[in-house]
């Protein structure tokens, strides 16, 4: 388990990101005086003799307060699918290294990550006659609190704003596009025998579908939550967030991960997640 403070500096700009939740909520507080991003990581092989689940938590090399996340989900065999999540994480290590947040496009960054790793991913699989593949989950903070995210698959990235959710990624798997299309209902998706089949990820003969948000900007009690599916299957999105909001990161990433390993009953996957919260300077 991994933890990491950033302080971050002033921000006098501080509009609303959500349309659908109450105004009260949507306004405040800010981070006119400055905050802490508190962060963790958890890993753990659920059930499986195998770790294809690979999560990262970098802070960039010279820019204070810039922060990525990735979590990798490898699928594809014994040694396929770390090898997958192993390529996306290095990948996402490399590339970010060499990232400038005052000039760079944020979002072509991440769709760089995405697509080098697919790429590299397509070219293992040609080379080991192997099916690696995996999806991918990142985000990235930028000093002042302007966040961009990205995703392939069905690993999840979560927004909370206290204990209520403003958005999540839309899983690319089969069940999410019958639920789109009201043929399934979230709760049914969430137990029919084809929720783990993609439809998207990275490694497959056709591009990848890369799904980018932007949040103009975070405010203080706001929560970030990566995870693979091994984790979030267990939870509900009401679940999720009143652990990250009600706990420090770390001890919330310890919970989840226990309460997932006590409801899966001895049938649970590999899983991974990574909690950011902003926090006020001085709490």
């Amino acid at each position: 388990m991994e933890t990491l403070r950033v302080l971050l500096m002033r921000d006098n700009n501080n509009p609303s990101f959500s349309r659908t939740l109450p105004q009260h909520i949507l306004d405040g507080p800010g981070i006119d005086d400055g905050y802490r991003l508190n962060a963790a990581t958890g890993l753990h092989p659920g059930d499986l003799e195998q770790q294809q689940d690979q999560v990262a938590l970098l802070p960039h090399p010279n820019a204070a307060g810039c922060v990525m996340g990735v979590i990798a989900d490898g699928m594809g065999g014994r040694t396929g699918g770390r090898q997958a999540s192993d390529q996306v994480i290095l990948t996402a290590r490399q590339l970010f290294e060499h990232y400038l947040p005052d000039e760079d496009d944020t979002a072509a960054l991440l769709r760089e990550i995405a697509l080098e790793a697919h790429m590299v991913v397509k070219l293992t699989a040609i080379t080991t006659e192997r099916q690696p593949h995996s999806t991918i989950a990142a985000f990235l903070i930028n000093p002042g609190g302007e966040c961009f995210w990205l995703h392939s698959g069905d690993s999840r990235i979560y927004h909370f704003r206290g204990n209520a959710l403003l958005q999540r990624t839309q899983d690319h798997s089969w069940v999410q596009m019958q639920v789109d299309q009201g043929r399934l209902t979230e709760q049914e998706a969430a137990v029919h025998s084809r929720s783990n089949v993609l439809v998207s990820c990275l490694g497959t003969e056709q591009d990848p579908e890369l799904d980018v948000c932007r949040i103009q900007h975070l405010k203080i009690g706001d929560s970030l939550l990566a995870c693979s599916d091994g984790l979030w299957h267990y939870f509900t999105a009401e679940e999720l967030g009143q652990v990250v909001s009600s706990m420090p990161p770390r001890q919330a990433s310890q919970s989840l991960i226990h309460e997932a390993r006590q409801r899966a009953m001895g049938g649970g996957d590999n899983l991974s997640l990574i909690i950011v919260r902003i926090d006020p300077i001085h709490a």
